[in-house]
């Protein structure tokens, strides 16, 4: 089988990118991707993705792929440019991994994916968007609240300084994001409590991998609980250190709570294949959907293939999932290997919960602070 693996590869067009660590980092993601999948004997190519939607055109002619595995996150630096792939993919009729163009642009429009939620009756938490400075007078919520840039992923543009309360905090936080990244702000009720994900994987039948939470530590001892784009991305500072992501302990109630809203939004928005689901936990036990990634990190570091691995997938067997999951959803049968990896699948343990993954595996959402804390 041919496989070609798009990546965005735009890292470096802007001068100055407040993103640039993170779409950096998909390079790596790609050629993990691409040595998985070669232990299988399948012809793998890897097609770095600028700007060119043309470029992207002419390479699959020729490579003629039977399936491509999409890893592009943005277009030209731009993540709304993220949904142009999948729909030019869906133009030349080839089978890609992953969720469409029309589910990427609404996860990615945080306000979009909102109201859809809570018209679905999905738990999210209270918002409103501001577009200019002059608009906060219309501003009706309660504190604390939450600033962030309504159509970025990644944590981009939040920090200790995104949650606000009182009006003059807010002023500012709501500046900051309409003055770097040129787009409305998000402003929503900030929820006190517990962060947690929920990974998803496959589609019928779709299951939840374990699930795993942040543990805040001492860096966050007088500041917002909140994951920070420098608690991702900065695998130095005291937030990315204290802030370690391990498998989630939560009473069986609340963890069924959990998935149940994340399974919802994943199909309110008609996500597919994977992705991962963000949730907040109030003191009360009520999950709340703050985010939707439906193009997850699929690093073997990151917070999803440990999930995978603590069910008893390897990457290998994960990255071969995938592409099965395209290839069945355009032929309708799973789709042909020359070989298994070299690694044969873990069995899962006995007497685990694979919800819950309760067996000391830990599945930090940035992959290379995830392998550094491996015993």
């Amino acid at each position: 089988m041919r496989i070609a693996i798009l990546h965005n590869h735009d890292h470096a067009l802007l001068e100055d990118d407040p993103g640039r660590e993170a779409r950096e980092d998909v390079v790596k993601v790609a050629a993990a991707m691409r040595a998985a999948l070669i232990k299988s004997k399948h012809s793998v190519t890897l097609i770095p993705v600028e700007h060119d939607l043309l470029g992207i055109h002419e390479a699959l002619t020729g490579e003629k792929p039977d399936v491509v595995l999409n890893l592009c996150e943005s277009l030209a630096a731009d993540a709304r440019g993220e949904m142009l792939v999948p729909a030019m993919l869906d133009l030349m009729q080839v089978p890609y991994t992953g969720s469409s163009a029309l589910s990427l642009a609404l996860a990615l429009h945080k306000n979009k994916a909102k109201e859809i939620l809570r018209a679905r009756g999905v738990p999210s938490p209270d918002f409103c968007i501001v577009e200019h400075v002059e608009d906060l007078t219309r501003v009706d919520l309660p504190f604390p609240l939450i600033v962030k840039p309504s159509r970025e992923d990644a944590s981009m543009g939040i920090d200790f300084d995104s949650v606000v309360h009182t009006r003059q905090g807010l002023g500012r936080a709501v500046a900051k994001v309409l003055r770097t990244f040129h787009q409305p702000a998000l402003v929503e009720r900030f929820i006190e409590g517990r962060e947690v994900y929920v990974p998803l994987l496959g589609n019928h039948p779709r299951r939840a991998l374990p699930l795993s939470e942040i543990r805040f530590g001492n860096a966050f001892i007088g500041k917002p609980n909140v994951v920070s784009y420098k608690a991702k991305w900065d695998l130095e500072s005291a937030e990315c250190i204290e802030s370690p992501s391990e498998l989630a302990s939560l009473p069986p109630a609340i963890e069924a709570r959990c998935i149940e809203v994340a399974v919802a939004a994943f199909e309110a928005l008609e996500c597919r294949d994977y992705g991962r689901v963000d949730l907040r936990v109030d003191a009360a036990g009520q999950p709340f959907v703050i985010d939707i990634n439906p193009n997850c990190d699929l690093h073997p570091q990151a917070g999803f293939a440990r999930a995978a691995e603590a069910a008893g997938l390897s990457f290998a067997d994960l990255a071969l999932h995938l592409v099965d999951l395209a290839w069945e959803r355009r032929h309708g049968n799973q789709a042909p290997r020359l070989a298994r990896p070299d690694s044969a699948r873990r069995t899962a343990e006995p007497h685990r919960d694979l919800h819950t993954g309760r067996n000391g595996v830990r599945a930090r959402a940035h992959r290379r602070r995830a392998h550094a804390q491996q015993p």
